[in-house]
């Protein structure tokens, strides 16, 4: 093995893996800040220009890419209310307010640091744990999975807002959205109205840019009749004092990340959702959370990137892709010979660990690349908005069309933005809807997949200590939410008799 580690190391020593992780990561970076554009599309185009590279080089582009990619959609999310991915639903939260505060470079600070540190502890969990958390993953039938989903729908207790009852009706919104398409197991049509387009569903990216960019759109427009436009400054970077406060956050959500990545089809979106959750249920000033909590933001982000090495785990070492995006990274693979699962590291291990270099070489490049890009960044802020927002409009329309060439998902991106605005003036969370819209079709699919294997012996949903336990988290969170929705109910009440008292 040592040997092997040596003749890998060898191998990437080389000019051009280095510039290959490095271009990647640009790449990545590009693609990630422009809203629509994705890294499994970015991997798609550069898929074809692999070919003339070595197999170590190709792999390592694509990494690049890859969680460029994931780091870079959080810049769209705190300058502009349009994540990049769905993975930075949850930084936008708070990244968003702290630009509308002026402070937009700390929110990219942290974004950027805890990506950083959640990179590196996902690739380590890669190159050190690679076999036992891809053995963990394997034990994850339909009934664990039904209740991963469960406890991860819980989630809408905590980004529900104010209104418990408000988050709930949010969340079912999103669940029945989630329907729209054919049926899961037996590919019946439904709520399609006949309507072809709808037959795989309701795309997401349409969805998720409409709901958060086109309101913002259709906000400025009618403030700008009204004279009530200002504007925001990108402010003072991060301090020392306030990226050491963030550390037990970043460290927290890191092993989130890592542990929800090597579970084959989970994703970056529920890991990033659950690292945030329990950062404000764990936090001293839970109320602080998504007006502008730079450790909302660090949460967010460190449990979304954590999740970029991690899912490589059951690609290398079992063959299976861990999401959407190591689904199209196999194709790298393929073009250059690497018979990816247990035999890789038997008959090409120099190659492997050639690999692993390049992946520890990445965390450094998004780190010199985020802080040269950063400052640049943060002066979006600083744009006009009467110039930004036909811009932003403009990239909404070319990134939603740009997914399928498709006029129907630009129609779809406005029916979701009026939406999304009508929501907005009702004060209706959008978090919860997208939370349900997102984990909707896994929840559903596990249970009815669990139900039809087990041929209605419903004793298979507690057959594992898996299902207990994320049985137990689920009980736990849903008592949590509500305890925490009665206390700030009561809060609001005592705050509304003390003004009452004063004013009397």
């Amino acid at each position: 093995m040592l040997q092997e580690i040596l003749n890998g190391f060898d191998l990437f020593l080389s000019m051009q893996n280095v510039l290959a992780i490095v271009a990647g990561m640009f790449i990545g970076i590009v693609i990630g800040a422009i809203p629509g554009l994705s890294s499994s599309m970015g991997i798609a185009l550069a898929l074809p220009f692999t070919y003339g590279m070595n197999p170590i080089s190709a792999i390592l582009l694509v990494v690049g890419i890859y969680k460029g990619g994931m780091f870079a959609g959080s810049i769209s999310a705190i300058l502009i209310r349009t994540p990049g991915t769905p993975g930075n639903i949850c930084t936008l939260l708070d990244g968003w307010p702290l630009s509308q505060k002026g402070q937009s470079r700390k929110a990219l600070d942290i974004a950027l640091y805890s990506s950083v540190v959640a990179d590196l502890a996902s690739n380590l969990a890669l190159i050190l744990f690679a076999a036992m958390i891809a053995s963990f993953a394997l034990q994850f039938g339909p009934a664990e999975y039904f209740w991963l989903m469960t406890f991860s729908l819980t989630i809408v207790t905590s980004v529900a807002g104010d209104s418990l009852f408000k988050g709930l009706v949010s969340a079912v919104l999103g669940l029945l959205l989630a329907t729209v398409g054919l049926d899961l197991i037996y590919g019946n049509p439904r709520f399609t109205f006949g309507m072809l387009e709808f037959s795989g569903g309701v795309s997401f990216v349409p969805l998720l840019i409409g709901l958060f960019a086109i309101p913002e759109v259709i906000d400025f427009y009618l403030r700008k009749q009204s004279g009530l436009i200002h504007g925001s400054r990108s402010g003072s970077a991060l301090t020392l004092a306030e990226f050491r406060s963030c550390l037990p956050t970043i460290f927290r959500s890191s092993a989130i990340g890592v542990g929800i990545g090597a579970i084959p089809g989970v994703g970056a979106t529920a890991a990033s959702f659950l690292s945030y959750s329990l950062a404000k249920r764990s936090s001293k000033h839970p109320e602080t959370y998504g007006k502008g909590e730079i450790d909302g933001v660090a949460a967010a982000e460190a449990g979304n990137n954590a999740v970029a090495g991690a899912t490589l785990i059951p690609l290398l070492a079992l063959g299976i892709p861990g999401d959407v995006v190591t689904a199209v990274m196999i194709g790298a693979f393929l073009i250059h010979g690497l018979s990816i699962g247990p035999s890789l590291f038997q008959t090409q291990g120099d190659t492997v660990y050639a690999i692993f270099f390049g992946i520890m070489l990445s965390s450094i490049a998004m780190l010199i690349l985020g802080m040269l890009s950063m400052r640049l960044f943060a002066r979006i802020s600083d744009i006009p908005r009467h110039i930004l927002m036909p811009g932003l409009l403009m990239f909404c329309v070319f990134g939603t069309y740009a997914i399928q060439n498709s006029h129907f998902d630009i129609l779809v991106m406005f029916a979701a933005g009026f939406l999304g605005f009508f929501m907005m003036k009702i004060d209706l969370p959008v978090p919860p809807f997208l939370i349900a819209f997102v984990l909707g079709p896994s929840f559903e699919d596990n249970l009815r997949r669990t139900i039809l294997v087990a041929h209605g012996d419903y004793s298979v949903f507690f057959n594992s200590y898996i299902c207990w336990f994320f049985a137990a988290l689920t009980v736990l969170s849903v008592g949590y939410g509500v305890l925490s929705s009665r206390r700030s109910g009561s809060s609001v009440e005592e705050t509304a008799e003390n003004n009452t008292g004063h004013s009397a």
